[in-house]
């Protein structure tokens, strides 16, 4: 029996299936493309998604073929400056294409052990106490011990469970798409920077070998969403946007997307558990979709790796839906609001001026940008000290970084008075003995995630913390 099968072989999925063989767990990708994407709708990694990749030992791969970025205007195109003191050694946005992302991440899930098979599309699932069978397409059954559906807004695994997906519908849609343009780069700046005075949804961006980036508002909202526009359409709206078509020819991909806003009701049933947008779907402002779901399968992955394991305390699984739940919620918050500052009618561009001028002050604008890059989210965990659910930030250590420290997905102790012992739970949580003048707290508890789950000095408050998180002890 396989232990864990992923259906949807995107960045949630990839990433999930990392930290999966991170912990030995038997992975298999189920994909039902038969190819790769070439299509790449989101552009970059924001802060929390770039600090993820450093504590897996990822970040010289990302960084090696993106770009790093400190523009304002990730919050509805607003705030002219990057913001200062953002509590992260990684303060800025890492621009790279999601087709570059998908294959970094598969390649490390391959590396670490794991199947993936693509052309094979689910379409059915039950699940008993013991584990949940899968049948695809062309008949076969495959058994495991769970399953994870991180197979995109439209979610099969989703829909088989029969879960709610309340919100939204798209009341506007926008096309996207990559082809060639003959304006000349001097007429298409003027041209875009005139068009941005009043309609924000409108770019075009280079992408290199003559190729541009190219977003601009649908006529209305299409009926089958999943038909990927037409050239024709593009230049369409090209010409009732900005009075020209800019001589687009030759579309590498196009594609459309809406304002749909809505969110499962629930992660998990029993054995089978949803992630990424199968779990929540919102519009791509701010650029949060993809670091979503990455963060999503960052939650999750050693929490089900300790189910399969066996050491998983009791609630650990149901932690995953009670952390990321509300972290999402808020995401569609903060784009509907955007969304509604992006609009062109009166009251919106009212609203929009007042805004602007607020995200003029540091602590605004470094608020919102901390929202739009995930770097405030903080679990609950009860009442304690203030990082107590927070993620650590990296910190030097007198022998090198804390999240060098954290590529193997194991809980970590970060002790700065050498008095402290996680005997009994060695094989889940490394004990690091060291000291760094960034972290004023005498010891502190992180999670396989980086959340930090206990604050102090006292053995009998550890050995009161370390099962919550980690079960029993052994030995």
């Amino acid at each position: 029996m396989i232990d864990v099968i992923v259906a949807g072989g995107g960045p949630t999925g990839l990433m999930l299936a990392g930290e999966l063989r991170l912990h030995g767990v038997r992975v298999l990708v189920l994909d039902k493309e038969a190819e790769p994407t070439v299509q790449s709708r989101a552009q970059g990694l924001h802060a929390r998604s770039v600090e993820v990749m450093d504590q897996r030992g990822l970040l010289e791969r990302f960084l090696s073929l993106g770009k790093k970025v400190t523009v304002g205007g990730f919050f509805a195109g607003l705030g002219q400056t990057w913001p200062e003191r953002l509590d992260t050694a990684h303060s800025y946005v890492l621009a790279i294409p999601q087709q570059v992302t998908e294959r970094l991440l598969a390649e490390h899930a391959t590396e670490l052990g794991t199947e993936i098979r693509r052309s094979c599309e689910l379409v059915g699932l039950s699940q008993d106490e013991h584990g949940v069978t899968v049948e695809l397409a062309d008949g076969t059954q495959l058994r495991s011990r769970y399953l994870v559906g991180c197979d995109g807004g439209r979610s099969t695994v989703r829909k088989l469970l029969g879960i709610g997906f309340p919100g939204e519908p798209s009341t506007v849609e926008t096309l996207l798409g990559e082809m060639k343009l003959t304006a000349s780069p001097e007429e298409l700046a003027a041209v875009v920077d005139e068009v941005r005075k009043t309609q924000t949804r409108f770019g075009v961006m280079p992408q290199g070998d003559d190729t541009y980036r190219v977003i601009v508002p649908a006529e209305g909202v299409a009926e089958d969403r999943t038909t990927a526009p037409a050239l024709d359409e593009f230049k369409q709206q090209l010409r009732a946007y900005a009075g020209t078509d800019f001589g687009a020819h030759s579309p590498r991909w196009l594609s459309r997307f809406g304002n749909a806003t809505r969110q499962a009701e629930r992660y998990r049933v029993d054995r089978v558990l949803l992630a990424g947008d199968a779990a929540h779907i919102h519009p791509p402002t701010g650029g949060q979709g993809l670091n979503l779901g990455v963060q999503d399968a960052f939650n999750l992955g050693w929490k089900l790796a300790a189910a399969v394991g066996g050491w998983a305390p009791e609630g650990l699984l149901d932690s995953y839906h009670a952390e990321r739940h509300p972290v999402a919620a808020d995401v569609l918050d903060n784009t509907r609001a955007q969304m509604q500052l992006m609009s062109t009618e009166p009251g919106p561009r009212a609203v929009r001026r007042l805004m602007s001028e607020l995200m003029d002050f540091e602590e605004v604008n470094r608020y919102l940008i901390e929202k739009i890059t995930a770097i405030e989210v903080r679990y609950d965990f009860g009442e304690g000290h203030e990082l107590l659910g927070k993620r650590l930030r990296d910190v030097e250590l007198k022998r090198g970084r804390l999240y060098e420290l954290m590529h193997s997905g194991r809980g970590l102790l970060l002790d700065q008075t050498g008095r402290l012992s996680v005997a009994g739970w060695a094989d889940r949580v490394d004990h690091v003995v060291d000291v760094s003048e960034e972290l004023d707290v005498p010891a502190a508890l992180l999670r396989p995630d980086g959340h930090v789950a206990w604050v102090g000095e006292d053995q009998g408050e550890l050995l009161g913390r370390l099962p919550k998180w980690f079960g029993t002890a052994v030995g």
